[in-house]
């Protein structure tokens, strides 16, 4: 017999799931067209809820932007930051890193169109104080491996570790926006590895430092 609490407990579980499909056909179809052209009645007929129904989860588009921008922050950092902590060596874990992150925007392309929109936004929204506190936060990562890498010796000591986190960034964004342009982010996951070999010349050691 079903005790009082089930209903309760079915309706939750389901309220999660409409919200997790919705950010997820947000993330879809930012992918076809540009986010600032995505209305609420286009997100809601792509999970299959009236517009009505899409606002008893999501009680204005500003919630909902701010909900698709912490999913991206929480899967971008949680994977990118998993792979480099499975490395021991500061260089290895800031490649892993950079192959992760493109291989993320590549199996979602429609991230990068998000982002960027909202970070072009005027003011400073919930959704664009996520993008930004996220971008802060990978710089600072890269900048904490890159001084690791300092003390394990694999990274010169000469490095300018402030300006290697924004060239580092900033290849991922250069190869990001050529993908955008050319109409095909998932090759970039081909010429990442090139990429990144051209940007650790800048922070390689003396060839006679130790490498064990």
């Amino acid at each position: 017999m079903a005790t009082p609490l089930e209903p309760t407990k079915r309706a939750y579980q389901s309220t999660e799931q409409r919200q997790s499909a919705t950010i997820e056909a947000v993330v879809h179809l930012c992918a076809e067209q540009d986010p600032s052209t995505l209305t609420t009645a286009r997100i809601a007929n792509e999970v299959g809820l009236s517009q009505g129904a899409l606002f008893k989860h999501f009680p204005n588009k500003n919630s909902l932007w701010k909900s698709v921008a912490g999913w991206v922050s929480e899967q971008l950092t949680q994977r990118v930051f998993s792979v480099a902590d499975q490395h021991k060596h500061a260089d290895q874990a800031l490649e892993a890193m950079f192959l992760a992150h493109i291989g993320f925007i590549a199996r979602h392309p429609g991230i990068p169109r998000l982002m960027l929109g909202e970070l072009q936004k005027p003011g400073n929204g919930p959704a664009k104080r996520i993008v930004r506190e996220t971008l802060t936060n990978y710089r600072q990562k890269v900048i904490s491996l890159l001084n690791l890498g300092i003390e394990q010796q694999r990274v010169t000591p000469t490095i300018d570790a402030d300006a290697a986190a924004v060239l580092y960034l900033g290849a991922i964004q250069g190869l990001v926006v050529q993908g955008m342009v050319g109409g095909d982010i998932r090759s970039l996951e081909k010429i990442a590895p090139r990429i990144f070999r051209i940007f650790s010349a800048c922070f390689q050691e003396a060839p006679d430092a130790p490498q064990a």
